[in-house]
């Protein structure tokens, strides 16, 4: 069964875009856009590569679960990926590389399954 949408897509869209003019300094972004390009992203990410295998935090704007494989139901998921509202969507939209991310220390991922870099940028953002 695929994730219940919480954001409308038009609204969704026009908040990355919005968010897009803004570059890697999101800081003069008003919250709720950001917020909203990030669930946006999230949930197209997860629609995209649906499962409860990977645990992909955006802290404090979304979390999403997502890939096929081996399951969790309590607890810290073994499978996690966090990083920051400005380093997800640059990752989500094609702005940033996995390897960049990871080297300039803004993402973390631990499991085996939390490498997502096959799987970005987001199709269709």
């Amino acid at each position: 069964m695929p994730a219940r949408r919480r954001v409308d897509l038009a609204l969704g869209r026009a908040a990355l875009e919005v968010c897009r003019g803004a570059g890697s300094d999101l800081s003069t972004t008003p919250r709720a856009v950001v917020a909203t390009a990030v669930r946006y992203t999230l949930e197209e990410f997860a629609a995209q590569h649906p499962g409860r295998s990977v645990e992909l935090r955006v802290p404090p704007h979304g979390a999403v679960q997502c890939l096929e494989g081996p399951t969790h139901k309590r607890g810290t998921p073994p499978n996690v990926f966090e990083t920051d509202a400005a380093t997800w969507l640059a990752l989500a939209t094609g702005g940033a590389t996995w390897s960049e991310a990871v080297g300039s220390g803004a993402l973390r991922a631990s499991g085996l399954r939390a490498d997502l870099s096959d799987l970005l940028p987001v199709a269709g953002m």
